[in-house]
């Protein structure tokens, strides 16, 4: 996005950014879309859509691809990892200090400049989980 344009923080830009900041599920648009329309009755998906681009393109959220499950949003911009339950598609932060020294260590075996890393662990959230041995006990 082009610094001329000069875009300008919005009502609208706004109000996505605070709900996205209020909360660390990583929010699809659509998910977005729900808790925005609670305070901007009139806004559209299309509109939602339009400005998680834009925010992600201007550096004030991270979009995420995570592996299997649609893109999802990030209010937090500090380096922090993501782990994801491979059955409902619910992704948390891990509460593990960033570890620069990865970077150091691809940084030794290739020619390339690192910039920075995500890392994503997978697995099953405790509810899966849970319902999982439930299943299992019950055959």
């Amino acid at each position: 996005m082009a610094a001329s344009q000069n875009l300008r923080m919005t009502r609208q830009r706004q109000v996505i950014l605070e709900e996205l900041r209020k909360v660390n599920s990583h929010p699809s648009a659509d998910q977005v879309y729900e808790r925005v329309r609670r305070r901007l009755r009139r806004i559209s998906l299309g509109t939602v859509y339009r400005n998680l681009e834009i925010l992600s393109q201007l550096g004030l959220i991270r979009k995420l691809d995570l592996g299997g499950t649609q893109r999802r949003f990030d209010g937090d911009l500090t380096t922090h990892y993501h782990i994801r339950c491979i059955k409902c598609g619910c992704v948390e932060d891990v509460p593990l200090e960033a570890r620069t020294n990865l970077e150091d260590a691809v940084r030794s075996v290739t020619d390339y400049r690192i910039i920075g890393h995500s890392l994503e662990f997978i697995g099953l959230c405790p509810r899966c989980n849970k319902k999982k041995s439930a299943r299992t006990k019950g055959r």
